[in-house]
């Protein structure tokens, strides 16, 4: 099963969502684009969140110095991004493959992220609630479902808000796979208990 972690946006938790299902499945993990903080990376944050000793980390296709839209990253950087360079890492495990941003965040002048999912991936999204959340949510799952793109489900992240979530699921149909509630911290012993939670309903999308 290859499953694609996206979010509403940025800073939404898709990262920490990442690192529950990596856990629940002991899948490989691999950020194909990292914009910035390469010393505290993604990849960085999910290895140690994840206890299991199955999990492969895998490179990323790039890592862009800046911390800035990865088009943008890549021009300070003298680059531009090529999808052809961007390879699926090869395994026979489960693989989590996290995006950068949402969906339609740039890669290039013509390429977005929605751009890097293949046909046989699922997508997770990944939804925070603020003023514009529903919107940013549905049209996130919009676009997937325009590009015939299969939606595994859906994670909210933060503080539950029945209105909200109600008519996310009702509006959208996706299924509903969890929440992480607002956390004092993240640390292995947390990411695990949610991958318990977690992994009945991801064994299933």
């Amino acid at each position: 099963m290859k499953l694609f972690i996206t979010g509403i946006g940025t800073d939404v938790g898709k990262t920490i969502a990442s690192a529950i299902v990596v856990e629940a499945l002991e899948a490989d993990y691999w950020k194909p684009v990292q914009a910035g903080d390469l010393d505290h990376s993604d990849s960085h944050k999910v290895k140690v969140l994840v206890a299991n000793d199955k999990s492969v980390f895998h490179a990323n296709a790039y890592a862009l110095n800046t911390p800035a839209s990865p088009h943008w990253a890549a021009q300070l950087d003298g680059i531009t991004i090529d999808l052809k360079q961007i390879k699926e890492p090869k395994t026979n495990n489960h693989l989590v493959i996290e995006g950068a941003g949402g969906i339609l965040v740039p890669l290039n002048d013509e390429q977005c992220i929605i751009d890097l999912i293949q046909k046989d991936y699922k997508v997770i999204v990944v939804s925070r609630h603020y003023l514009g959340s529903i919107n940013h949510t549905l049209l996130t799952i919009e676009a997937l479902k325009n590009r015939k793109i299969a939606v595994a489900g859906i994670i909210f992240s933060g503080d539950e808000n029945k209105a909200t979530e109600s008519i996310i699921l009702n509006k959208t149909g996706v299924k509903y796979l969890g929440r992480i509630e607002n956390e004092p911290y993240f640390d292995a012993n947390v990411i695990h208990y949610y991958a318990d939670k977690f992994r009945d309903n991801l064994l299933n999308v």
